[in-house]
């Protein structure tokens, strides 16, 4: 499922217009990436928890050469399902 196929899907399920869709789940994603900048997590009993996590920086190396480089520091969005979640699937 791409988010094409959500809006579609969101549409169809709260009969409203692809248009009206479009805008629910995009302020969604967006809610949720607002949270996550903010260093909060966006937790939905049942489904999941988005949360973020820091990963330092680091020294690695190129595989073609061998040579040494580093690495930046960033930022990971983590996902963990739910058990609501889980136990459907399963």
């Amino acid at each position: 499922m791409n988010k094409g196929d959500l809006i579609d899907a969101v549409a169809k399920s709260a009969d409203i217009t692809k248009a009206q869709a479009g805008d629910a789940v995009s302020a969604v994603f967006s809610s949720i990436e607002g949270c996550l900048k903010s260093g909060d997590k966006a937790s939905f009993v049942g489904f999941g928890t988005f949360s973020t996590s820091a990963r330092a920086a680091r020294e690695g190396r190129n595989p073609a050469t061998g040579a040494k480089i580093q690495i930046p520091a960033k930022t990971l969005v983590k996902f963990k399902a739910g058990k609501g979640l889980t136990d459907s699937v399963n």
